[in-house]
């Protein structure tokens, strides 16, 4: 196994100077730095976890909390884990998943055994439990979703209330008069989903601000149940000439549901969604959609967690909330109602 000691014969320096090299504790010349950096390389050095995390007070971990819930959709979810995941690597850190459902507890342990450096959580509830937990140890934190209080964390997610807008604004300026808005369960909602709510508040809002008709509906997330759904919300709408999705499960099944029915897009129905382009990708969706940006959110969380672990300055820095602005993705799904 090579150690410190290998590395300081190959560059030529101490001990202690490679010690300074890792930890950044002391400066050192640009020179100095190059030749430590060429032996780590050479020889394949990696610093000892525990050894690092006592020598700095840090263990180059992030906690991921996120549990994986029956009825959300995984390959969506596991969009924001690539984001958080991949931008953490660059920074040097590790990412430890915590999947477990009592969050507050695993929040607890993680933080008060110093096993991570700060935490990323995911489904954020409107009423999070686990913030009380962050908040009382004072440990960094990045939120991905919009809790009813940010006090005392940073905060990145779509700005959904103005997604809602933005999707029923496109058709209506496209001339359609009736239209349908199919979300997540409604369980999702009243277990803390707000990012559901805000959305659907915010189209309905639009709509009547347009003298639109919008039918708003949950749809189930369970690909069993979620295609004839589909069928009977249309059968119950024959009117409706455009389609709001707000639900991935139906987003997956709508194409099959339209091509069972004859309905030719845009010709008879115009489809706008609410997902990312390698969603779209992966269910070969051809569908305008609203950008999540699930990867870019992860990453804006991470950037912003270490920057707080890292830096005093940016330590004592206000809090953040950063709500990203729809932008939609015209795949030519939309056009003039018929008639």
């Amino acid at each position: 196994m090579v150690t410190i000691g290998d590395v300081a014969t190959r560059a030529g320096v101490s001990r202690s100077t490679v010690s300074y090299a890792l930890s950044g504790k002391r400066p050192l010349t640009e020179e100095v730095r190059r030749r430590v950096a060429v032996a780590i390389d050479e020889l394949g050095y990696t610093p000892n976890a525990g050894a690092r995390a006592l020598a700095t007070s840090q263990t180059k971990v992030l906690g991921l909390l996120a549990e994986f819930l029956p009825d959300e959709f995984a390959p969506a979810m596991m969009q924001y884990f690539l984001g958080v995941t991949e931008t953490a690597r660059t920074f040097g850190y590790d990412v430890l998943l915590i999947s477990e459902p009592d969050g507050p507890a695993a929040l607890h342990r993680v933080l008060a055994s110093r096993m991570v450096d700060g935490v990323v959580l995911l489904n954020v509830a409107e009423h999070d439990d686990r913030l009380g937990v962050l908040r009382d140890t004072g440990r960094p934190g990045a939120l991905v979703g919009l809790p009813a209080d940010p006090d005392g964390v940073d905060v990145f997610d779509l700005d959904f209330p103005e997604t809602g807008r933005a999707m029923v604004a496109h058709l209506g300026e496209l001339g359609h008069r009736e239209i349908v808005l199919v979300s997540q369960p409604e369980h999702v909602v009243q277990r803390g989903g707000a990012y559901v709510r805000r959305l659907r508040d915010a189209a309905l809002d639009e709509a009547d601000r347009r003298g639109i008709t919008l039918h708003a509906a949950f749809g189930p997330a369970d690909q069993t149940q979620v295609g004839s759904f589909l069928h009977h919300l249309l059968d119950a709408h024959p009117g409706a000439t455009g389609v709001l999705l707000n639900n991935e499960a139906a987003a997956a099944a709508l194409p099959a549901v339209l091509d069972a029915r004859s309905a030719s897009v845009p010709d008879v129905l115009s489809v706008v969604g609410r997902w990312s382009a390698d969603f779209a990708r992966y269910f070969s969706l051809p569908y305008s959609f609203v950008e999540s940006a699930p990867d870019r959110l992860g990453e804006m969380a991470v950037r912003q967690l270490v920057r707080r672990i890292e830096q005093e300055e940016a330590a004592a820095e206000p809090h953040v909330v950063r709500l990203l602005p729809p932008v939609l993705v015209d795949r030519g799904s939309t056009g003039a109602p018929r008639g």
